[in-house]
């Protein structure tokens, strides 16, 4: 409590001094918070387009530390003074504000975004909270591996079809002296745990996700131990290290990433034409290739400044003129399933997942109750750093899912 009170505090001060149209006069412009910093300038110019085409412009205010963002908009939950749009999740954290009757509804918008063909139904899914809509895509991504091309040539290497063959190349690096995967003890320390465990057993990964499964059943204690012995193999770059990883990328200290194909962006920034495949199963038997899919919310509060003005904004996001610049801006896919994606690979990849050909699995930091995940990170963490310590987090994590099950089953 003693950390979250002083960013309750200055988020309560930085929303006071937000400043909003007065009542009755129509907003011309709107706000938009969010958790991606880094996108800046990729908001910037979807709100040129948006004042041109709606006349309604857009101004980013961008945070990159996530517990503090999301400090910052709950704050304003207390406040007279609201943000007109922000960014969000799926998952746990979208039904808590849902519940708390925070956020806008927005199924109309759904309805005819769906029957226009800007929208799909299988998205809806993740937007859907007791058969009503709320929010729209900000983005859909798909996992995989990203690559760097320059390693892969120099070492007579091949994008692997099967798992045994990633570990092939994995093995091939490391006697090279090169890093093969990138690690983190941060946010993203649950990526190799999802992946694995999708890739395993994806059944058992949702029971987990439901709390009919425990984080102590012998198929999650396996997948630890195969995240371990990859670690002990080492073939993970260090997971303390606080260089960015498309620059860890780029600058030839790991060979590859794997994350969503958001990450594309990075690599159009830093001019790094990167390889990009899907990672095949650790269990070759499993009838599809289980894919890691996440889509973050654009939203707008139940009493935003302008209702109006943000539903309008909202709506004009899915249409394919607007998801055509905000894909071809970052070098990304999209929600909306008419437009065309640059990159042939990403392209071929979002038919692909579109088609059924991949068993579509949702990403853990949205699948799994925020009490949980809180405890998961922390834990898988701790895990990156020290290998031998898998018993004891995965009872740590489970000690918190039975805490939560018990009054949310």
């Amino acid at each position: 409590m003693i950390r979250r009170t002083p960013i309750l505090i200055a988020a309560s001060v930085l929303l006071a001094a937000c400043g909003s149209t007065p009542t009755g006069q129509p907003k011309t412009e709107l706000t938009l918070y969010n958790d991606k910093g880094a996108w800046s300038k990729y908001f910037t110019e979807m709100g040129a387009l948006s004042k041109q085409q709606i006349g309604l412009g857009m101004k980013p205010v961008g945070y990159t530390d996530e517990p503090t963002y999301q400090a910052f908009i709950k704050a304003s939950f207390r406040t007279d003074v609201k943000p007109d749009l922000f960014t969000w999740q799926t998952g746990g954290l979208l039904k808590e504000i849902v519940g708390q009757k925070q956020v806008a509804e927005t199924t109309a918008i759904w309805q005819e975004a769906i029957k226009n063909g800007d929208l799909s139904e299988d998205v809806a899914t993740y937007y859907t909270v007791d058969g009503k809509q709320y929010c729209v895509p900000l983005n859909v991504a798909y996992w995989g591996m990203f690559y760097n091309k320059k390693i892969f040539d120099k070492h007579g290497l091949k994008p692997p079809t099967t798992w045994d063959e990633l570990v092939t190349v994995a093995e091939t690096l490391k006697k090279a002296d090169i890093k093969a995967f990138y690690h983190t003890s941060v946010l993203f320390s649950f990526v190799w745990f999802e992946q694995l465990l999708a890739g395993t057993d994806p059944d058992l990964y949702d029971r987990l996700s439901t709390g009919k499964a425990k984080y102590t059943d012998p198929g999650v204690v396996q997948v630890m131990e195969k995240w371990k012995s990859l670690i002990d193999a080492g073939y993970f770059s260090n997971p303390g290290d606080k260089t960015d990883p498309a620059d860890a990328l780029k600058n030839d200290k790991v060979a590859m990433v794997s994350f969503g194909t958001w990450f594309n962006t990075s690599m159009t920034q830093r001019n790094l034409d990167a390889g990009f495949f899907v990672i095949p199963n650790v269990n070759a038997s499993l009838p599809k290739t289980s894919m890691i899919f996440e889509s973050g919310p654009l939203c707008s509060l139940a009493k935003a400044p302008d209702p109006a003005a943000s539903m309008k904004y909202l709506k004009w996001w899915t249409t394919t003129q607007a998801q055509e610049k905000w894909s071809s801006a970052r070098g990304d896919v999209s929600a909306n399933p008419k437009v065309t994606i640059k990159s042939e690979v990403l392209g071929q990849v979002t038919k692909d997942a579109g088609s059924g050909k991949y068993r579509l699995v949702n990403r853990y930091f949205e699948a799994t109750p925020p009490p949980i995940l809180t405890a998961a990170l922390d834990g898988f963490g701790l895990f990156v750093t020290k290998p031998d310590s898998y018993r004891q987090v995965l009872e740590d994590i489970q000690k918190k899912a039975d805490e939560y099950w018990s009054t949310h089953q």
